[in-house]
């Protein structure tokens, strides 16, 4: 079994899940009492929000590979970033460290064409619904269609992530808004829609959508445990 080295803290409510998803996962894959080797860096959240609001990236790609350096130095053999924003540094860690990324959208857009889907609707923060580096690898390299809600739709989706979620505030309002954000989101014609943060899966549920929905959060655990599992 390899050591699952993970980045985390953004938010703690998220990576909770990650290792919650990926133990339980490799319990019911070995049997026994079998968990995960595990080593996370958890960073502190706060400090990471305000950079991103101020636009200061630079700074954040050193956090960023600070965090990973010291996953390098516990002795890891891939990392995985539990979030889906932060992969807008996803190249400043690698080019950082000697270590391999497992890419929170590759597993996702496997996800999607395994299911023989095309066109999909994202949700997520407004810096992976607004930029390139989300939409762009998942356009580029899976050939997917990808649709964003509105700008007003957007707002929404993003207030609810920074002052709710990440906190671990489940609002019925809130549900209820994004289930009419999906529900305008497949009407422009969405197959499915990547919950493209890795908060949003404590708030909807299949439940929530006419359409398949792919939960990155569950996804990439899952895909991490792949990874710790496959025979050397």
């Amino acid at each position: 079994m390899r050591t699952i080295r993970l980045i985390g803290g953004m938010s703690w409510e998220s990576s909770a899940e990650y290792y919650r998803i990926i133990n339980r996962e490799t319990n019911r894959r070995l049997g026994g009492v079998h968990s995960a080797q595990c080593l996370m860096w958890s960073v502190d959240f706060d400090a990471i929000k305000q950079l991103q609001h101020e636009g200061d990236w630079e700074r954040l790609a050193d956090a960023m590979k600070d965090a990973a350096h010291r996953l390098e130095r516990g002795g890891a053999e891939f990392i995985v970033l539990c979030t889906n924003t932060m992969h807008r540094l996803a190249g400043a860690i690698e080019t950082a460290v000697a270590l391999p990324l497992l890419h929170i959208a590759d597993p996702t857009a496997e996800r999607i064409a395994a299911a023989g889907f095309r066109r999909v609707g994202l949700l997520g923060t407004a810096f992976t619904m607004e930029q390139d580096f989300y939409k762009g690898r998942l356009q580029q390299r899976h050939g997917l269609d990808v649709l964003v809600p509105d700008e007003r739709d957007r707002r929404i989706v993003h207030e609810v992530i920074y002052n709710e979620l990440v906190l671990g505030r489940v609002r019925p309002e809130s549900r209820q808004a994004y289930r009419e954000i999906i529900a305008r989101l497949i009407a422009r014609g969405a197959q499915g829609i990547i919950l493209g943060c890795t908060e949003i899966m404590l708030l909807v549920s299949q439940d929530d959508s006419a359409v398949p929905l792919f939960d990155t959060t569950t996804i990439h655990a899952l895909a991490a445990v792949d990874l710790a599992l496959r025979p050397a």
